[in-house]
């Protein structure tokens, strides 16, 4: 039986790292252009980073999956009426729609002054895809790390949403913290990240340098328990010290929270 003839592809020395990592890398080439194969690739993830900044979110759907939890939900909206005024004009995303901001300041308010600590916002931001995901059950591993005391605004899930737009949502119930969840900008290899952002002490005007960000919150990325366990402490720093941004470095990795369960930080 005669040998058979040597295959014409050269096999890529690169297949362990590409199954290590998403990232576009050794792509090969086919002449002078990219494989089909990588080519198709290239246009699946590009399709699906433009759905996930256009696809509308189910605010709905996801207040009511928070409602199941516990928290106590309401809707808001930005200044920008609709995606296309959203992506080209970013300020009208950080700035709260008027009868929206005047709803949220009279929310049980009765004319005192309120005691909270923390107002979580859930905005869809770049990626609706990201909050629809992963937004409730980064909240269901957030709660069992705070102490029970904690005292919450109602979860404001927020369309058309900036990260900015958190500040001025907080700032109508007069809360200490905010922190806002939202979609961020999708890449090729992640149109489902979602982002975190912690301001103390949160008023119109603030700027990033006076965050904290955790990022990259999804099943391939950082975990739901080891996020969780990150902003846990950093609320809990951000309240005792009064502070929040590049004066509060996270050393969550050295911490073992006091809350309803002490637990270690996940791997």
């Amino acid at each position: 039986m005669a040998d058979e003839p040597p295959s014409p592809v050269t096999a890529s020395p690169w297949g362990a790292w590409h199954a290590a990592t998403p990232a576009r890398l050794a792509l090969g080439r086919a002449g002078a252009g990219m494989p089909t194969d990588e080519t198709l690739r290239f246009g699946w993830a590009h399709a699906m980073a433009r759905d996930a900044i256009h696809a509308a979110l189910d605010a709905d759907a996801l207040a009511n999956a928070l409602r199941d939890q516990g928290w106590e939900t309401m809707h808001a909206h930005s200044r920008a009426d609709d995606r296309v005024t959203y992506l080209r004009r970013p300020d009208l995303g950080r700035q709260l729609d008027a009868d929206d901001a005047a709803r949220l300041r009279n929310h049980e308010r009765g004319g005192a002054a309120r005691d909270i600590d923390v107002c979580i916002v859930v905005g869809d931001g770049l990626s609706s895809l990201a909050v629809a995901r992963h937004a409730a059950p980064l909240l269901a591993a957030l709660r069992p790390q705070l102490p029970p005391d904690t005292r919450f605004a109602p979860v404001v899930v927020a369309t058309q949403a900036r990260v900015a737009l958190a500040d001025e949502i907080a700032e109508c119930f007069d809360a200490r913290l905010s922190v806002m969840l939202i979609g961020e900008r999708p890449g090729l290899s992640s149109p489902d990240s979602l982002g975190i952002y912690l301001t103390h002490a949160p008023r119109r005007g603030r700027h990033d340098a006076e965050r904290n960000c955790i990022s990259n919150v999804r099943p391939e990325g950082l975990s739901y328990g080891a996020a969780a366990f990150k902003l846990a402490w950093l609320m809990r720093e951000a309240l005792r010290r009064g502070l929040s941004g590049v004066d509060l470095k996270d050393e969550s990795d050295l911490s073992v929270l006091e809350s309803r369960e002490t637990r270690p930080l996940p791997p």
